[in-house]
This record gives structure tokens, C-alpha cells and sequence, in this order.
């Protein structure tokens, strides 16, 4: 009963437009990768568990996929995980780009929220862009679109009012035991974050040479007498022409995405890692129910 009393817990999920800074944010606050970061839209796709301490608060943060219009069946599987986590929370905190404003997805978003229960926050991120007034007025008006407990100016790239958050966040969790270990960062296997970190280079490494529908899947990860670990991903690809651009001139660019993945590998892992590629074309991989089952979202049948 003491721990009950003496601790709080629970769940702050982050939603908003694509490339609103949520994964960025997430990982200031949580002080460790656990998601991944880039500039092509809808990076992320399923749900992803940070786990901050503040006091004597866990918090839990939901990094949800970017909330838009969906056209694609992949699309309206990210947009349902994303409103499944934001259903699943305590805490729902918005996030705007305020730069980009009131568009029309956060339009959208700021519509469906007003039929959710939740306490929710309002999250100005990218202070840093534009000027005090702008960002004042933009303030009062989504404040009068939406019934907000606080609104947070910040710059999750900078860590700039992260603190303030944080201990905002803290305030509103609930008295319960902690779910997790107290240096745990993240609930995501291991295996599962390394796919992801892969993917992220891919995507740093390529940009818009590649088209969104690529993924990467660790099929293997054996560890070693060493200590070390040997890891085998299949990064797979919608064409052979695809291919042909993942791979690069004489296996450059392969090489290239494998070492800088390894670096961040063996860093959320703490060991030697020995990372392996292969590049696979499946076409029309989004339409097969396996490769969301291993990405974590439910196919959409419909």
C-alpha cells in the first residue's frame, strides 16, 4: 500500500500532424533514442513507449504516427494506432509545428478531440521559428478551438521548456505503482528498435530517392561467446529498381546506412554489434498481414 501512496504513474500520449516534432520530442524528454527521427512524413508508424521519471512520477509517453487524411491502406493503419494510443492515455498532448500553423489537419485533429474524455495539453513546438506576437495569437486561437488544461512553449529540438513539462506532466499522473524498472527507457524489443534505427538511416542516407513504401525487419539476432551480438535485417522494397538505389554504385550506399545504423545500434544495445543488410523486393508488401503484425499495427481488411 506504501507504494501506491508514495508513487505516480501513467500514460501522456503525443499526437499531432506528421512532422510535428514528436518523435524529437520524445526522445528529450525520455534523455534516450527511442524512437526515430526524420524528415520524410509519417516516419513514424505504429505506437512507441518512452519511460521519463520526474519526482516520484513514471511517465509514460505514447509517440503516436502522424494524424492526416489517410489514402493508403498503411495510412489508415498508422491513423488508427494513433487514436488507439491517444484512447489508451491519461494525458493527451497536442503538438503543433508553429510554423506551419492551423492547417487543415490539425483542423481535423482539433475537431475529433473535442468528443475525447481525457485531460488534454496544448504543445507549441519550434518557438524558435517564428516571432513573440505570432506565437501569442496562435496560442489564444487554438486555445479557443479547443479546451486545453495548459499550453507548453517549447523547442524539443533545443530542450528548450522541456523541464517545465516534464513536471507538469508529472503533476497529473495518477498515485500508482511504477509498470516499469526504474533505468528502463523504452518497452520495445531490442530487435524492434534496431529494424527502426536501420530505417531511419535509410531514410537520412536516401531522402526522396526512395519512396515511402520500404520497411526493415530484423530477422535474426544471435549473441555471441564474445559478448558481441551478430544481427541480420532485410530491408525490404516495393520494385527492383528500389533496390538497385538501396544497394548503390558498387554497394556504397548499403555500406554507408549499415555503419551508421550499427553506431546507433550497439549504443542502445551496450554491446559490439555485427550488422549484416540484405535487401529483398517483396512487391505490394503493404498489403500483406504478416508485415504489420511484425511493425505492430492491425491490417485494415477494409
Amino acid at each position: 500500500m506504501s507504494e501506491t501512496l508514495n508513487t505516480r504513474c501513467g500514460f501522456v500520449a503525443l499526437i499531432g500532424a506528421p512532422n510535428a516534432g514528436k518523435s524529437t520530442l520524445m526522445n528529450a524528454l525520455v534523455g534516450a533514442k527511442v524512437t526515430i527521427v526524420s524528415r520524410k512524413v509519417q516516419t513514424t508508424r505504429a505506437l512507441v513507449r518512452g519511460i521519463a521519471l520526474e519526482g516520484d512520477a513514471q511517465i509514460i509517453f505514447v509517440d503516436t504516427p502522424g494524424i492526416f487524411a489517410p489514402k493508403r491502406r498503411l495510412d489508415r493503419a498508422m491513423v488508427t494506432s494513433a487514436w488507439g494510443g491517444a484512447g489508451d492515455a491519461d494525458v493527451i498532448a497536442l503538438l503543433v509545428d508553429v510554423k506551419k500553423g492551423i492547417t487543415e489537419e490539425v483542423e481535423a485533429i482539433l475537431e475529433k478531440l473535442k468528443g475525447v474524455r481525457q485531460t488534454k495539453v496544448l504543445v507549441l513546438n519550434k518557438i524558435d521559428s517564428i516571432d513573440h506576437p505570432r506565437l501569442l495569437k496562435l496560442a489564444a486561437d487554438l486555445n479557443a478551438k479547443g479546451e486545453f488544461k495548459d499550453t507548453f512553449m517549447i523547442s524539443a529540438l533545443k530542450s528548450h521548456g522541456l523541464q517545465k513539462l516534464r513536471e507538469t506532466l508529472a503533476g497529473m499522473m495518477q498515485p500508482s505503482p511504477w509498470l516499469y524498472p526504474e533505468d528502463q527507457v523504452s518497452d520495445a524489443p531490442l530487435r524492434s528498435l534496431a529494424a527502426e534505427i536501420t530505417r531511419e538511416k535509410l531514410f537520412e542516407r536516401l531522402h526522396d530517392e526512395l519512396p515511402y513504401e520500404s520497411t526493415v525487419e530484423t530477422e535474426l539476432w544471435q549473441e555471441q561467446p564474445d559478448g558481441s551480438a551478430r544481427v541480420e535485417q532485410t530491408i525490404f522494397v516495393a520494385r527492383e529498381g528500389h533496390k538497385k538505389i538501396v544497394i548503390g554504385e558498387g554497394g556504397r550506399t548499403i555500406k554507408s546506412i549499415g555503419t551508421a545504423a550499427r553506431k546507433d545500434i550497439m549504443e542502445a544495445a551496450e554491446t559490439k554489434i555485427h550488422l549484416f543488410l540484405f535487401v529483398k523486393v517483396r512487391e505490394n508488401w503493404s498489403d500483406d498481414p504478416e508485415r504489420y503484425r511484425v511493425m505492430g499495427l492491425d491490417f485494415p481488411k477494409n
